[in-house]
């Protein structure tokens, strides 16, 4: 019983800390990635139930634009898994409509298994997913088209963004990987 508690002390130390030029190009990066998302948003779409600006594209823009070394942040990991999670997301709700309290859990672990198995592994893609389950009237009217847009063009957005931003200071390479 020890031994289980004595692993939650850790093992390691903290990383050490980003100097301030990194944490200006991370600010600048993720600036002009959501930027785009947004203006998509707020600009070109229109109707109340125009939707393609969702919360868990801050957190990939976190990870694409702050931390573009981490296996999680690469093209594969972030498109792959947002759309996987939201076509997931989507099966859910369809399937269980009225049990949103089993689905929402549901999918999100169904998420985790099916991006592990397909090397796709993006955690913000676990609360896309949940977005297509909590979502309402606007999200489940898009049904299977939300998988596409907004989540795979939100993606491959942000994503192209990252590889043209993250390539331009000589110490800073994304992706790290393709396949």
């Amino acid at each position: 019983m020890m031994s289980y508690f004595a692993k939650m002390k850790g093992s390691s130390t903290s990383p050490p800390a980003v100097g301030y030029r990194e944490i200006l190009w991370s600010w600048m990066g993720a600036f002009l990635g959501m930027l785009s998302v947004s203006y998509i948003n707020f600009k070109m779409l229109t109707g109340p139930n125009s939707v393609f600006l969702i919360a868990s594209f801050g957190a990939s823009a976190v990870l694409i634009y702050g931390a573009p070394k981490s296996p999680l942040a690469q093209p594969r990991n972030v498109i792959g898994g947002h759309v996987l999670a939201a076509i997931i997301g989507v099966i859910g709700y369809k399937l269980l409509p009225d049990l949103i309290w089993i689905a929402a859990p549901l999918v999100v672990a169904t998420a985790i298994a099916l991006m592990h198995f397909t090397k796709t592994l993006h955690p913000p893609a676990g609360a896309t997913g949940l977005v297509a389950v909590i979502g309402g009237p606007a999200i489940y009217d898009l049904g299977f088209s939300f998988a596409l847009t907004p989540i795979g063009l939100g993606a491959l957005i942000l994503t192209l963004i990252g590889i043209l931003f993250n390539n331009i200071p000589s110490n800073r390479r994304y992706p790290e990987f393709w396949i």
